[in-house]
């Protein structure tokens, strides 16, 4: 062929309308998603299947109108600065990020690419909205914990253990935000319960705090979520068994790692209003206008096993209260 027919050729080629396919993937909206677990975490991916089967049930198919781009930063900061630039880089429609380093991370990034949060809580603190009822800028989502449940865990904590006296506050101070203290402060004094915080910064640190803890008895942990916490959650719960310290959790993956009770909000209900979020957002709405939501609905779960475990009676009475109970 002549290098001017061929020339043609690339011409008419070049031109020539897209095919089927290839006018969809051109037309499917872009979501980066940011997590802080790892891709190996099975809650975690669990709930990103609940949010893509919300998704498509409100009418977005992936791979036709919807592409979701999923990052895993597995505990590493760098890491997590890295993708949160990376998903920046692709341009994409929305942003999902789970955790209080993740929209931190993700707001250095963007002022102006819609981000939807999940399980980042005081955003206002963190100075990711400016209210709850408006947002005010590009970020909008779901918080899971009020500060006043702080003092409810303490109180199910002694419902579950009589005869503590004595309770470990676990947290990361570089990532939780001290808003539950007031309320377990107040249920302290009722319950006459005293409270130890027990700030860590690495794994060592859990072991050689909660050992310490231990040495006296009639004690009990309670877990503040972050996701520090939850990345730690296997070694957590191994360390509550070794000491005998009865435990409550903030998430449901901490009784799948075997610990002893959990309380909080049904994260199968918060992901799933996170991609009506994503939805309403890819439509026009902006997220200025989306107002931060609480949990509404709540589950407990008990793991009777690990209570035998650490010669724990689960009183009837709050086992009734439980929506599922772990023989």
């Amino acid at each position: 062929m002549r290098r001017r027919e061929f020339l043609g050729v690339l011409a008419i080629a070049a031109s020539a309308p897209l095919s089927g396919n290839a006018q969809q993937a051109e037309a499917a909206r872009r979501v980066g998603v940011l997590m802080e677990t790892s891709a190996n975490d099975a809650e975690a991916q669990s709930l990103l299947r609940i949010t893509r089967q919300r998704l498509e049930e409100l009418g977005w198919t992936e791979g036709k109108n919807i592409r979701l781009e999923d990052r895993w930063a597995a505990g590493s900061s760098n890491r997590l600065r890295a993708y949160a630039n990376e998903l920046v880089q692709l341009k994409p429609d929305v942003l999902v990020g789970e955790g209080t380093p993740v929209v931190a991370a993700l707001q250095q990034t963007t002022r102006t690419i819609p981000i939807v949060f999940v399980n980042a809580n005081n955003p206002i603190a963190s100075g990711f909205v400016e209210s709850i009822a408006r947002p005010g800028n590009n970020i909008t989502g779901f918080v899971s914990f009020e500060p006043q449940m702080g003092g409810k865990w303490l109180q199910m904590l002694k419902e579950i253990a009589p005869d503590i006296a004595r309770v470990a506050l676990l947290y990361n101070p570089q990532t939780h935000t001290g808003q539950h203290f007031p309320s377990i402060d107040a249920a302290s004094g009722a319950l006459a319960v005293k409270t130890t915080r027990v700030p860590f910064s690495e794994a060592a640190n859990i072991e050689t705090a909660l050992g310490d803890f231990a040495r006296e008895p009639q004690g009990g942990l309670l877990v503040l979520p972050d996701n520090s916490t939850n990345l730690h959650r296997d070694l957590i719960c191994a360390l509550a068994a070794r000491f005998k310290l009865p435990a409550i959790y903030p998430f449901r993956r901490f009784v799948s790692s075997d610990g002893l009770a959990y309380y909080g909000a049904d994260t199968n209900d918060m992901y799933q209003k996170l991609a009506g979020y994503v939805d309403r957002i890819l439509r026009g709405v902006r997220p200025a206008d989306l107002p931060v939501q609480t949990p509404t609905k709540f589950e407990l779960v008990v793991n009777l096993r690990v209570a035998r475990a650490l010669n724990l009676t689960i009183p009837p009475t709050f086992l009734a209260h439980a929506d599922e109970v772990i023989e």
